[in-house]
């Protein structure tokens, strides 16, 4: 068998009893119920497994899952890490080397907690739209008119609204960093209202618990410096995130034999010669559907969601195996 289903989780905690219980995460109940269902009906392997395929063609069994974990959460530690060992199963975490290098709070995640307040979404938009207005004047950079840029940003998906769709791609990646990062700061401190660098120490592993994890049988990977877009980046830049990226790890893996995951799921064609380059093994993507390692790039690997399976669904069963 060459196929295997790779589950992609991001925040995994208590959520009724965290400060954001409306952080898009999967609670720890649910996750503790996923563990079980997937060990009664799948065969959850390695990514060594999934290396050993591609290298020497060895076959996956039946019904192979991978579990993947993305950003270097705390939850990774202090939720999964102690689970996935009770189960005997390994998961690979794929972290920003930023976050535990520098105590520094990623944008990606200022916007997940400014969407997870209670704020509303809709106050958050017109702040948002309020806080372009008065920067636009001041860009060098040509930015088109608020309308303009809904039309062409706002545009649900299957996990969000067009609004909080909108919200994130402003501030991920459509306007320019220097803006962007101010803004974000901005309405982090009005709808989150905790300075960064507490919440950033509060919020990812460090460097200690991720070696902890890493002797005792899990996997990590590489997922960026910054968590940039790094096929928006140009090719100096992008060479830069990947090489500090790296260095973060030194000690932690294997220079010759490591895997990636991309920020946002966002590659090029550059980016993926410079992977192959520096030894990368295996990357993961964000397109939805089950892995054929025949077919499938070794670096341009398919994802599931953790809501595609049981207890939350079984969408799996829909996605083409």
């Amino acid at each position: 068998m060459k196929k295997c289903q790779i589950i992609m989780y991001h925040y995994v905690r208590d959520l009724e009893n965290s400060r954001y219980p409306a952080i898009k995460g999967l609670d720890y109940s649910l996750f503790k119920e996923q563990l079980k269902f997937l060990k009664k009906n799948f065969n959850v392997i390695k990514i060594e497994d999934l290396i050993a395929c591609y290298d020497i063609g060895e076959d996956l069994p039946n019904n192979a899952v991978l579990l993947t974990f993305d950003d270097g959460y705390i939850d990774h530690f202090t939720y999964v890490f102690p689970l996935l060992d009770q189960f005997s199963m390994q998961g690979t975490f794929y972290i920003p080397g930023k976050t535990f290098k520098e105590n520094v709070l990623l944008d990606v995640n200022k916007i997940h907690f400014i969407l997870a307040s209670r704020g509303g979404i809709s106050n958050i938009l017109q702040d948002l739209l309020r806080e372009i207005d008065m920067h636009r004047p001041m860009s060098e950079v040509k930015i088109p008119d608020n309308e303009t840029l809904f039309k062409t940003y706002a545009i649900a998906n299957r996990f969000d609204n067009k609004e909080t769709v909108f919200v994130k791609r402003i501030l991920q990646t459509v306007l320019p960093e220097n803006m962007r990062n101010v803004i974000a700061s901005k309405l982090f401190e009005k709808y989150v209202g905790m300075p960064e660098e507490q919440f950033a120490k509060e919020l990812y592993m460090n460097e200690d618990q991720i070696k902890c994890m890493a002797s005792n049988g899990m996997q990590i990977g590489l997922h960026g410096w910054d968590h940039y877009w790094l096929g928006k980046l140009d090719e100096a830049e992008m060479k830069d995130d990947i090489d500090r990226s790296l260095q973060s790890m030194e000690g932690i893996i294997d220079p010759k034999c490591w895997v990636f995951n991309y920020p946002y799921g966002n590659y090029n064609d550059a980016v993926l010669a410079y992977l192959r380059k520096k030894c990368c093994k295996l990357s993961m993507t964000t397109e939805v559907r089950t892995a054929d390692l025949v077919r499938d790039d070794r670096l341009l690997l398919p994802r599931l969601d953790t809501n595609d399976f049981p207890p939350k669904s079984e969408n799996y069963k829909l996605i083409p195996y």
